[in-house]
């Protein structure tokens, strides 16, 4: 049976209008997971808010309700994959400043190893590369979450630089590895790659 008018359209057919608000938290997580799955399976520019609400089993005037614009709903979606990152200072630079290029490679390519954080990062990456606006978010959160972080604990004048240099080499890893699957990348033993690439990615953050 098909949705009406009034949202009776019996099983399977879309809420209308605000929920109750005990319904609220629900809801909402039920857009959000909509919403990276949409991202996620097709990029910024191919998902729409009424695809997501679709998804979601809600009317589109809830989405915008919770979350604004599309951009919005995005940054909303991604950021829990960015909850890990915010203990990065705690995680990886409770170590020796010379040991934080291992530390970090392995916990940035733990969260990409994990089905479960895997699908938001890959929502994140897909939409950043083909979509400015998507591009925008992932600047914003990914320089206010964790380049400043790994930034502020580096002596040194051209610490920022020196971390954006260091996210990118992760970042372009992690692209080759989990989002356009180049091999041997693809296959490849993790431990394999992550001996490979802290290394670089402390002679960024420490080296001459």
């Amino acid at each position: 049976m098909t949705d009406t008018a009034d949202g009776r359209g019996g099983v399977g057919s879309r809420r209308r209008g605000r929920p109750p608000r005990a319904e609220s938290a629900d809801t909402r997580d039920r857009i959000l997971d909509a919403a990276r799955e949409e991202f996620s399976e097709r990029g910024y520019d191919k998902t729409s808010v009424r695809g997501i609400a679709k998804a979601a089993g809600v009317d589109s005037a809830l989405v915008h309700h919770y979350f604004g614009t599309k951009e919005q709903v995005f940054e909303a979606a991604v950021e829990v994959a960015l909850v890990p990152a915010l203990a990065v200072r705690d995680k990886v630079l409770e170590a020796p400043l010379e040991d934080v290029g291992e530390r970090l490679t392995r916990f940035l390519f733990g969260l990409w190893e994990n089905p479960v954080t895997r699908r938001p990062l890959l929502a994140i990456v897909r939409s950043a590369v083909n979509n400015e606006a998507a591009a925008t978010v992932f600047r914003r959160m990914v320089a206010a979450q964790l380049l400043r972080r790994v930034a502020g604990e580096i002596d040194a004048p051209d610490a920022e630089l020196r971390a954006e240099l260091a996210a990118a080499q992760l970042v372009g890893v992690a692209m080759m590895r989990y989002v356009i699957k180049i091999e041997p990348i693809a296959s490849a033993d993790p431990e394999q790659i992550i001996a490979r690439v802290a290394p670089v990615v402390q002679r960024h953050l420490t080296g001459p």
